[in-house]
Formats: C-alpha cells, structure tokens, sequence
C-alpha cells in the first residue's frame, strides 16, 4: 500500500465568463435564501475550446447561508466556436469576511485572495471530437466581478 500521497495533476482548459441576470425567484426556510438566477449570457476561451453560453439555457440556483456563504447549483449548455454542445453542471462553494461578501453582494469588486471561490464541474456532450470530456471532472477558481462570475478551469488529469 502506498504512504505517498497521489499527486493531484491539472491543465488548463479555459476561463469562462458570465452574464447574471436579476434573481427570478427568492425562498427562504431554515435561516437559509434560495434565489434562481438567470445567466443571460458569457463565453469560454482556452487553448483548445472557445465558444459562448447558450441563451435560454442556464441558471444558477444559489442558495445563500445566514453568514453569507453561498453553494452555487449550475446547469449550462456551451457552444464552441465550431458549433459543438457541451452540457456543464457545477456546485461551488464561495465564503469570506462579511465586509467582503457584503460589497460582493452590492455588486462591488472585491479582490478575489479576500474570499474563497471554488467549483466541481462535470460535462456531457454527443460531440465525438469532444467525447474526452465525458470522463474527466474539472475544477475552476473563481471570482465575482461585479459583470458577473468568472472561473479559471482545470481538467484533473
């Protein structure tokens, strides 16, 4: 049996940017806010896919604790530059200092070091050029500008 630890490898696969709309649905229950967001838009671009969100396609259903910390439920559909479909899933987490979520939360920039931004994401697509994607997760670091979320994506290798 191995004492090492297995070494975690990731590769850069692109930065994507999102387009929030205004929350279309708020609930509260238990101490905890759910808001359904809509993402109206954004693109992707890396070494080897770019391309831009579906419309129509994606929402965000964020669901925000007492202190602030927000888990991000993400469902989107990519298109590449070449036309291929990509289904995108994530969960995240993001946390920090109140002073710091709270300009999050006016819409105000904040450096992304002051607070903890991170998501898991798998995809599905029929593309068999892009079939790869099937069978690996990805994870991506991000941050919210007040436009909207970015996230710089890494394939686990």
């Amino acid at each position: 049996m191995a004492t090492t630890p297995l070494p975690l490898n990731t590769e850069f696969l692109f930065r994507m940017v999102l387009h929030a709309g205004t929350p279309q649905m708020s609930a509260s229950s238990g101490g905890q806010e759910l808001r359904v967001i809509p993402v109206t838009g954004g693109s992707f671009e890396g070494p080897v896919l770019r391309g831009e969100l579906v419309p129509g396609t994606t929402a965000d259903w964020l669901r925000l604790e007492a202190d602030g910390t927000a888990h991000m439920d993400v469902r989107l559909v990519l298109r590449t530059d070449r036309g291929q479909h990509v289904f995108m899933q994530y969960s995240g987490v993001r946390h920090g200092p109140p002073e710091v979520l709270a300009r999050l939360g006016r819409g105000e920039a904040a450096d992304p070091a002051d607070y903890y931004f991170r998501i898991a994401i798998r995809f599905e697509t029929s593309d068999p050029e892009l079939a790869w994607l099937n069978r690996v997760l990805a994870v991506g670091v991000g941050q919210r500008p007040p436009a909207g979320p970015t996230y710089d994506v890494y394939v686990v290798r």
